[in-house]
């Protein structure tokens, strides 16, 4: 059974930095696209980041809106992924989750609530 484990959301003062983890089971974790997705209240879930497979050499891509402050990564052998967030902004507050694409379907950590504010 697919499980994704989602840590490290707090709040935090607009330019601080905070880092997210992912922690994946039931899966082949390396075999597998994953994903950051965040959304804010009163909006949808929007892609923040994203890291290909292994195979693919763990290439990264993120949104327009986080570039040069967020970065993504993957530890495969501990089946981790991580959203690093530097400068934070007041408009980043929302529920970060971690996604994994398997074969077609979709799955989704619970989330873990970032908020910036002073």
């Amino acid at each position: 059974q697919v499980e994704l484990v989602e840590s490290g959301g707090d709040l935090v003062q607009p330019g601080g930095s905070l880092r997210l983890s992912c922690v994946a089971s039931g899966f082949i974790f390396s075999r597998f696209v994953m994903s950051w997705y965040r959304q804010a209240p009163g909006k949808e879930r929007e892609l923040v980041a994203t890291i290909s497979s292994a195979a693919s050499g763990g290439m990264t891509s993120v949104a327009d809106s986080v570039k040069g402050r967020f970065t993504i990564s993957r530890d495969n052998r501990k089946n981790t992924v991580t959203l690093q967030m530097n400068s934070l902004k007041i408009e980043d507050t929302a529920v970060y989750y971690c996604s994994a694409l398997l074969s077609g379907a979709r799955y989704w950590g619970q989330g873990t609530q970032v908020t910036v504010s002073s």
